[in-house]
């Protein structure tokens, strides 16, 4: 099963992301994750990547396709994944479906969390991340079990520094529906989208979520 999660920044993707690999027993392919990996391996993509990185310059488009092709081509992606991060673009979209038919994989469907902008400016404000391991935490919705650590690794507990101020918050969210929510339009297109309220509670967006999985499998 190959899942795409999307949603704007504060969407609660990353709680979610949690939640389905550990039910569904999928890879949870992170392009962060795999950029970092890619390069502490050595791949060839991961090569080219740190030679941008290197330069101060932004890792192009075709290095991070060349990543996410080399991680799908690992064994333990074989009884599914759940990528988180990718596409962001139509251009990767359409480069992702190239990729996967030589494979002779597929996208099950894609699950895209709706948040109404004018909440999610207050749920990127109140994000925390565990610095130590990156589990994801909200002050109002989701908050540790002690304030400012860690409930799983017992880590410091910080603001990310692009949640840090309203101006930097709205840069984020303006980037993101003027260039990733075409790709929702283009999976729309193609029957796999799958809508999910993403205000409701963490558990009632998990249950919608695990109804629709559980229906595709």
């Amino acid at each position: 099963m190959l899942v795409i999660l999307m949603g704007p920044p504060g969407a609660g993707k990353g709680t979610q992301a949690e939640r389905i690999v550990k039910e569904f027993s999928v890879i949870h392919l992170s392009t962060g994750d795999a950029l970092r990996a890619a390069i502490a391996q050595g791949t060839p993509m991961g090569k080219l990547a740190k030679e941008y990185m290197n330069k101060g310059l932004l890792v192009p488009d075709e290095v991070i396709n060349g990543i996410v092709a080399e991680r799908l081509q690992q064994p333990d992606v074989a009884h599914g994944a759940l990528l988180d991060g990718y596409p962001r673009t139509v251009a990767q979209a359409e480069e992702l479906d190239k990729m996967l038919k030589e494979l002779g994989k597929y996208i099950d469907f894609v699950v895209n969390l709706e948040v109404d902008a004018n909440n999610l400016l207050r749920r990127l404000t109140g994000r925390r991340i565990c610095k130590s391991c990156g589990s994801s935490y909200h002050l109002e919705f989701n908050p540790p079990k002690q304030p400012g650590v860690c409930d799983h690794c017992g880590g410091e507990l910080i603001q990310r520094p692009d949640d840090e101020s309203e101006e930097k918050v709205a840069t984020r969210l303006d980037e993101y529906f003027t260039k990733t929510k075409p790709v929702l339009h283009y999976y729309a297109g193609k029957g796999l989208l799958h809508q999910v309220n993403g205000e409701d509670s963490i558990d009632e967006v998990f249950s919608s979520i695990a109804s629709v999985l559980r229906g595709a499998r």
